[in-house]
């Protein structure tokens, strides 16, 4: 499995005062999207999100983003490996994920690019 980096996941309660200070410390502009009433700001390696307590607070649960090339294979070496995947794979706007629990307890989110065939 190639893990071609990881993206720090920070709740946040005011997107628009945060986003200006992720962009000027990553030197990139924010990409925004909505997903399941959450506000959301990819800003460098920081996802920035903003939303709604009850979704926040399952969100808080994942320790990072871990990109990937296949989320198949990673799949495949994290159950190997001893992880429990929590959910997933699934499709998503940029790609696919899954969740999954590593045997230590901490929880990742692994994501890829790749599109549904």
């Amino acid at each position: 499995m190639d893990i071609l980096g990881a993206t720090l996941r920070i709740c946040v309660d005011d997107l628009e005062t945060a986003v200006p200070f992720y962009e000027r410390l990553a030197g990139a502009p924010a990409q925004r999207f909505e997903r399941g009433g959450v506000s959301v700001a990819a800003v460098g390696c920081f996802l920035l999100m903003s939303g709604p307590e009850s979704e926040l607070e399952v969100l808080r649960k994942v320790a990072a983003t871990i990109a990937v090339t296949d989320v198949d294979e990673a799949d495949r070496v994290l159950t190997d490996s001893g992880a429990h995947v929590l959910a997933g794979p699934v499709a998503t706007p940029a790609g696919r994920n899954l969740i999954a629990m590593h045997p230590d307890g901490y929880v990742y989110e692994y994501v890829d690019r790749r599109t549904a065939q």
